[in-house]
């Protein structure tokens, strides 16, 4: 078997290689040799008038080489100039699909947002969401168990905030209806199963207690604060979840605070579907006439006969507790401790 090998050698190219650009310009070739035929012809005698017609011919066949050369240039010029109207017309096209790239990856991510709408958040990092969600807000709507991180931490961290920036405040809150023995001894039954409540035992009674003074806290910071609107809602039922929702957020907890939590952000579909649970729930509760609280006296530290009065004005009675009980509930109120530390 044998394997030519010529392809990229020039030496051994062909005559009819070398030459073969004589079959694009016959011109050339023309004139080539009617100006040989010309000198071997000039070499005898009387040639002048042949030698001038020779000359004429070569002369008009360098012209229409010439002629031809342009003639191709102009083709090549005309394609040219075509190749660069259509790619200016592309490049003006770039905008517009680049526009429309930019808007297609938008929609994608609006997509990917979307579905995931809730984020699941370490217990150890609730805190500081919660604490991020105090920041920049006009509303707090919470429902849970007794609210005792609401009085805690919430309200008078909300309450600052909004001091600080002049601005209004509006909190709702649903809490287990201390009237209600089941609701209370159920929630009692169901804090003392968890290993958070075992330490600190919970009873039917001290229910009762933790729900007045999450209601005496939101009355004392109403009675205190012109700018403030607060809307207390009595619950029948227990539930095993707690709600916070501010302007840019929702955070689900368990009263457990070591458990992770859920976190959805304003504009998710979850975050819409909450604050519409929230609301109906809170208006099917018993609800409080808080603003008659700026009917009482209630002092910084408020007395046993102002808190009985208040608790009057809101439809609700402390006969069951005696003065000292009434103490403590002021006392949770006010000073409470904060689950979270």
């Amino acid at each position: 078997m044998s394997v030519e090998h010529n392809g990229g050698d020039p030496r051994r190219q062909s005559w009819a290689e070398r030459f073969s650009w004589l079959r694009d310009e016959p011109e050339v070739v023309i004139a080539f040799l009617v100006a040989v035929g010309v000198a071997v012809y000039g070499l005898t005698d009387n040639v002048n008038q042949p030698v001038q017609e020779a000359t004429l011919v070569v002369l008009a066949l360098i012209a229409s080489t010439l002629v031809r050369s342009r003639i191709r240039t102009g083709a090549v010029e005309t394609e040219l100039r075509r190749a660069l109207t259509d790619s200016g017309e592309a490049l003006h096209q770039v905008p517009e699909r680049l526009a429309e790239v930019t808007e297609l990856l938008e929609r994608s991510r609006q997509a990917i947002d979307q579905m995931s709408v809730v984020s699941l958040l370490p217990g150890a990092q609730v805190r500081t969401e919660l604490v991020a969600a105090t920041q920049h807000t006009n509303t707090w709507i919470f429902k849970g168990g007794t609210g005792t991180f609401i009085r805690a931490f919430t309200l008078p961290e909300c309450v600052e905030n909004s001091r600080a920036a002049r601005r209004q405040l509006q909190v709702q809150l649903e809490i287990i209806d201390p009237e209600n023995d089941t609701a209370c001894a159920v929630y009692a039954r169901f804090r003392q199963s968890l290993v958070t409540g075992r330490a600190d035992p919970w009873t039917a009674d001290r229910v009762r207690k933790e729900a007045y003074a999450t209601i005496l806290a939101a009355s004392w910071y109403r009675r205190h604060n012109d700018f403030l609107t607060v809307r207390v809602g009595l619950s029948s039922t227990m539930t095993t979840c707690r709600w916070d929702m501010s302007a840019s957020r929702v955070i689900v907890t368990r009263e457990d605070p070591t458990a992770p939590a859920l976190v959805a952000y304003q504009g998710k579909l979850y975050y819409s579907w909450c604050e519409t649970e929230l609301n109906s729930s809170y208006a099917q509760s018993r609800r409080l006439p808080v603003e008659n609280v700026l009917m009482v006296p209630l002092s910084d530290e408020p007395t046993v006969e102002e808190v009985r009065e208040l608790f009057e004005v809101l439809g609700l009675s402390l006969d069951a507790l005696d003065d000292s009980e009434v103490a403590d509930v002021t006392r949770r109120a006010l000073r409470p401790a904060e689950p979270y530390r």
